[in-house]
């Protein structure tokens, strides 16, 4: 017998959350443009008479990439994953922090035990942002959802934003809608009225470059994809993604929240804001996939897993994804390790277009043996010109 219920899938994510949980340590910098990725050197001075002296993106020389921002950064054009020499441009007057990942982790723990008391139908999306199944949960939508960030408020002192939708695809694009401090509530009724008139680049999965080639044809919005002739998509994305485009412009999405507790592999990618040279761009590419070895090592050692499989994913600008793996001897779960793993997979990657996407994942996993992860240096140019 099909149940009659319909589903309510929430996707709480927490509000700019790596520089939220630095702002509660220097509430001093609140309002201000912050950046989050800078090393020791951006670690705070304590000043004789109680203040603290806090470094300048101006004065920061290296190839690091950008972590996180404040939305006061953001306004100005300061993002996630740019190279922290290009954030230096446009925001030099921007205080620069160092990222402190055991906080995060500890704060990460703390706001999902407050939903759990809600329910256990979680599905862990990463550090900052999980979906949730509360369709079983009884109450309306928006008492619900009050509640839940007033507990993730009270277990953090932190705040996020909240959609809750017949769908996890409604779910990730509402819980934007709002942002800081939002709770939306979308039914398939809404579509018409808040889904159609966004860009079609708010869809997770329509990045840059697909949002320029739907430009390019006279696709803009979510309602313009809907409208849109298969025929034409097909022709300008292929038969596969021109299926999905025209799904996700009608709000469909059948995705069920997946809690199992036994991953398979777990995973980090990251979309540039532009096509990278693999040649000209190698101090911003280097940094971002050394970068994604090390959230993937500490998903791992955090969920307490290593893994016999190490894997490369590059997405090109034409769209063409290849993917290599590296079989090991051991299950690894360490930075260095990783590291050295995807270096190998490079080299069997033909780097002869530009990059817009690059991903780690490491998969075959099995419960670690405890014992302490390897250490080693990490921090050795990768073969992107060869």
């Amino acid at each position: 017998m099909t149940d009659p219920r319909p589903r309510r899938i929430a996707h709480l994510d927490m509000d700019a959350f790596y520089a939220s949980v630095e702002l509660l340590r220097y509430p001093e910098l609140r309002g201000k443009p912050v950046v989050i990725g800078g090393g020791r050197d951006a670690v705070p001075e304590m000043l004789p008479d109680g203040t603290r002296r806090f470094a300048k993106l101006r004065d920061y020389v290296g190839r690091g990439v950008v972590t996180t921002s404040t939305y006061e950064a953001r306004a100005l054009g300061v993002f996630s994953a740019m190279g922290m020499m290009k954030a230096a441009m446009l925001a030099p007057d921007a205080i620069l922090l160092p990222t402190d990942f055991d906080s995060y982790r500890r704060y990460s723990r703390l706001f999902k035990e407050a939903v759990r008391s809600f329910t256990d139908q979680i599905e862990d999306r990463g550090i900052d942002e999980i979906y949730i199944d509360l369709t079983d949960v009884p109450g309306e939508s928006r008492e619900i959802g009050s509640r839940i960030k007033a507990a993730v408020q009270q277990a953090t002192n932190l705040t996020c934003s909240i959609a809750i939708t017949p769908n996890k695809l409604l779910a990730k694009i509402g819980s934007e809608l709002d942002k800081p401090d939002g709770l939306t509530i979308l039914g398939m009724e809404d579509l018409e009225s808040r889904i159609w008139p966004l860009a079609a680049k708010k869809v997770n999965g329509i990045g840059p470059r697909a949002y320029e080639r739907l430009a390019s044809i006279g696709i803009g919005t979510v309602g313009e994809l809907a409208a849109a002739d298969p025929a034409l998509l097909q022709e300008h994305f292929g038969r596969t993604y021109a299926e999905w485009l025209a799904r996700i412009a009608r709000g469909i999405d059948d995705r069920a929240v997946i809690v199992s507790s036994e991953p398979k592999s777990m995973s980090r990618e990251t979309t540039f804001e532009r096509d990278m040279h693999v040649v000209r761009d190698r101090a911003v590419l280097t940094p971002a996939l050394t970068g994604l070895c090390e959230r993937v090592a500490g998903d791992l050692q955090r969920k307490g897993y290593a893994g016999r499989t190490v894997g490369l994913k590059i997405k090109f600008a034409d769209f063409r994804i290849v993917t290599r793996d590296l079989s090991l001897a051991e299950p690894v779960a360490d930075t260095a390790a990783i590291r050295r793993a995807v270096s190998e997979c490079l080299k069997r990657v033909t780097l002869d277009r530009r990059i817009r996407l690059i991903g780690v994942r490491v998969g075959s996993l099995e419960p670690a043996s405890g014992g302490a992860p390897a250490a080693g240096p990490v921090q050795r140019e990768l073969p992107f010109d060869r």
